[in-house]
């Protein structure tokens, strides 16, 4: 079985397909998937998902790229994240890519993440895109690693090098590979996922986006997460089943649920 540890399907164009889209992760063996994030606005459409479906989960967090949006505190995540569907914060991080300026309010923000993160024992779903220096400095400074006594957490959709994925290890991080890693044209990121353990590995859609290979240009859903998984089965030599049970059980036992969820 697969499981989707990061996707949007709260987002208009796939929460008016659930029924389908639910349908096609059973189909898939997907039986699990952890609905992220990205603003306070859209965070009752996520925990109201998780509330309603078992199988899906849920984080609280504001995403970096969103600036015009409402702020939140420290303590408004620890009050939140108390539901006992909220598995973790996020997502959170920094992109420099999509912004420029000063941009000290997305390192604030990001700060004030992992600080709930300790708060609460409940690991980070960061994000990171052409800042990475800033991202693993923070990392550390602010001790979000289980080495510094934080929760630890996920670098998701990771796209950086081996040094930053070893960075991130080190600290006690998993890394997560979406459909980017299928792509032709990502030979550099493929080299990195043959040097992570699948001890450290999760798997992705980040749907509606990044369709995987042989559904690039499409919309992505949970269902697809599979092809990640046979994808990342062949880089690595390993077989499927390992790779499913592996990334399946790490999803578990970083956001500490029960086997019997």
């Amino acid at each position: 079985m697969y499981i989707d540890s990061h996707c949007h399907i709260n987002f208009p164009e796939l929460s008016v397909r659930l029924p389908e889209i639910f349908g096609k992760m059973a189909e898939n063996k997907v039986t699990h998937a952890l609905c992220v994030s990205v603003n306070m606005p859209e965070f009752p459409s996520v925990l109201e998902l998780a509330e309603k479906y078992p199988n899906i989960y849920a984080s609280v967090g504001v995403h970096p790229d969103y600036e015009e949006t409402p702020e939140v505190s420290a303590d408004d995540l620890v009050r939140l994240s108390q539901h006992p569907k909220i598995v973790g914060i996020g997502e959170t991080g920094l992109d420099y890519y999509r912004l420029e300026g000063d941009l000290e309010w997305q390192r604030e923000r990001f700060r004030t993440h992992i600080r709930a993160s300790r708060a609460t024992g409940k690991p980070l779903i960061i994000h990171t895109r052409s800042a990475s220096e800033d991202t693993i400095r923070i990392m550390r400074e602010e001790g979000a690693g289980t080495d510094a006594g934080g929760a630890g957490g996920v670098m998701h959709c990771f796209t950086e090098s081996l040094q930053v994925a070893e960075a991130a290890m080190e600290m006690g991080f998993y890394i997560s590979f979406s459909g980017i890693v299928t792509f032709k044209s990502a030979k550099d990121l493929q080299a990195v996922a043959r040097a992570v353990p699948l001890e450290r590995m999760l798997i992705e859609t980040d749907a509606p986006y990044l369709a995987p290979v042989p559904h690039r240009g499409k919309m992505n859903e949970p269902g697809l997460v599979s092809h990640v998984a046979e994808f990342l089965a062949k880089l690595k030599e390993s077989p499927l089943e390992d790779v499913a049970r592996t990334t399946t059980d790490n999803f578990f036992t970083l956001f500490k649920i029960p086997r019997t969820a």
